[in-house]
């Protein structure tokens, strides 16, 4: 894709061929070190090998927006995006002990097998999936910093590193102070804010057009888009976590009722909901032992309510203002056409 014309799977073709290559080569210098080291150097492939690549590709679309030309060195500083989303992917579930991604298993439960015959086995996987997730954020920085752009480039966007991974980690940690507390729609939207629209969407963005030099009214403009963009696509997630299908979403739809998570599906529902509701709601969330029977009960109560046309709602309102947003930059026509088709494949997904 050398062309202004935005083509997704092209763009994607390119990602995940540096990805790949990239990641092969770290995980075998990291198996050279010792043959044991082979199940975790697995894992550090398997977690990214897969991902529709959105956050490289705001990225891309940032340094576009700036005025820059298709480079294939910052293909590769975008992608590295990708590693910070494997990183936090691998860590997010380790805690929320998520069996699923993509359809197979993750890397704790994946990790089962390298130590099944060790002393508290399960323990010890999940030590293992804890550094799987902290060499691929080291990773990131790797593949960022030898890119190929120039150093005076990639000093202007390296403050926001420590702005992203801060800000990621406050969110990791909001939502797990947050679970298991009683539902609140704004506790859960500042969740979603941190632990996922801001390094979805807006720093990525933000990343991209510093590295291509854009100037404070192009900046506050990606913040404007992406922050609203990233809650739609979080509020979309939750919609997929639980009435979704998971052979198309690859994960298990019962995580967000049985880990009781701050999700704002479950906070408008409570809103919505009467003291017997509430009585019910209480009976089974939080259950590691719900069966599907107690997980229809909760889609019942939620679609009684109508809680998920309130989070659909918030969806739209939220695009809206990301697309009023991009509309009131002046950034070049193609670069305006892709993120407005960004926008729309990035929060409006099937069931």
């Amino acid at each position: 894709m050398t062309s202004d014309r935005w083509d997704p799977a092209a763009f994607k073709a390119r990602v995940d061929g540096v990805l790949h290559r990239f990641v092969a080569q770290e995980a075998g210098r990291f198996a050279e070190i010792d043959p044991a080291l082979g199940p975790v150097a697995d894992q550090l492939e398997a977690v990214v090998a897969d991902g529709k690549r959105l956050r490289a590709a705001f990225c891309y679309w940032g340094w576009r927006a700036a005025g820059q030309p298709d480079s294939d060195a910052l293909v590769r500083a975008a992608a590295s995006m990708e590693l910070v989303h494997a990183a936090a992917v691998v860590h997010d579930d380790l805690i929320d002990d998520s069996p699923l991604r993509h359809g197979r298993p993750t890397a704790h439960i994946a990790l089962r097998a390298a130590v099944r015959r060790r002393p508290r086995a399960v323990a010890a996987a999940r030590s293992l999936a804890m550094l799987v997730g902290d060499l691929l954020m080291g990773l990131a920085g790797q593949l960022f910093t030898t890119s190929g752009l120039p150093a005076a480039y990639l000093a202007r966007a390296r403050p926001l590193w420590s702005v992203l991974a801060r800000e990621l980690i406050a969110g990791e940690c909001l939502e797990i102070l947050r679970t298991g507390a009683e539902p609140d729609t704004a506790a859960s939207l500042k969740v979603i804010r941190y632990k996922t629209a801001k390094y979805t969407v807006e720093q990525p963005l933000l990343i991209g057009g510093t590295l291509g030099g854009a100037g404070g009214r192009l900046r506050e403009g990606c913040s404007a888009y992406g922050l609203p963009l990233g809650e739609a696509f979080q509020l979309r997630d939750d919609l997929l976590g639980l009435f979704g299908d998971p052979a198309r979403t690859g994960k298990a739809d019962a995580d967000d009722v049985r880990g009781h998570r701050p999700t704002a599906l479950l906070a408008e529902t409570w809103r919505l909901a009467d003291d017997a509701d509430r009585e019910r709601l209480r009976t089974l969330l939080g259950r590691r032992d719900l069966d599907e029977d107690g997980l229809r009960a909760v889609r019942e109560v939620m679609r009684r309510l109508k809680a998920p046309d309130r989070v659909e709602s918030m969806i739209a309102a939220r695009v809206e203002e990301a697309l009023g947003a991009l509309d009131a930059l002046d950034v070049p026509p193609h670069a305006a056409a892709a993120l407005t088709e960004l926008a729309h494949s990035a929060a409006v997904r099937p069931f």
